[in-house]
């Protein structure tokens, strides 16, 4: 049985342990460095009520997060946010992004988000879809935007509008 639940401080080392598996060995990021707890704990105090950060557990061990982050620093952004969604390596293709992707978008809007917006690497099909399923629509690509493990990346930008 998987719960989700809002993050707690108490939940930084097991999100920067994934974060940092994603970092090494996926595309999934374009961060190239490994992050201390310290860093990481300083990113979960950024994020405020209108970012909120949330963690999946299946048998009391925390197996994934989502959060929502502030697109930008300019004002006139403010209603949009970006998602980011990380699943540890042996529990992903169970079902937990997906979950995650459900409820940190319910609750970006639920935060006062207008717009959602999702930066996707390319190769990743079930991402995309997972996005789709939620009402996603693709609006760009970013085209060889980023070099990881030597290879030269796009980006699939989706966006999710709030039409209230």
């Amino acid at each position: 049985m998987i719960q989700i639940r809002n993050a707690k401080v108490e939940d930084v080392a097991a999100i920067t342990a994934i974060y940092n598996e994603a970092i090494l060995n996926t595309t999934a990021t374009f961060d190239t460095e490994i992050k201390s707890v310290e860093n990481r704990k300083q990113w979960f105090l950024s994020h405020g009520k209108r970012h909120p950060i949330i963690v999946a557990y299946m048998l009391e061990m925390l197996v994934g997060w989502a959060s929502v982050s502030a697109y930008s620093d300019r004002k006139a952004y403010d209603s949009t946010v970006e998602v980011s969604v990380y699943v540890s390596a042996q529990n992903r293709n169970r079902g937990i992004g997906k979950l995650l992707m459900e409820q940190i978008t319910l609750q970006a809007h639920q935060c006062g988000a207008h717009n959602i917006l999702s930066r996707i690497t390319q190769g990743n099909a079930s991402s995309i879809h997972i996005h789709e399923q939620l009402g996603y629509e693709h609006v760009g690509l970013l085209k060889e935007v980023g070099v990881k493990f030597g290879q030269l990346l796009s980006v699939h930008l989706m966006q999710k509008v709030f039409n209230d």
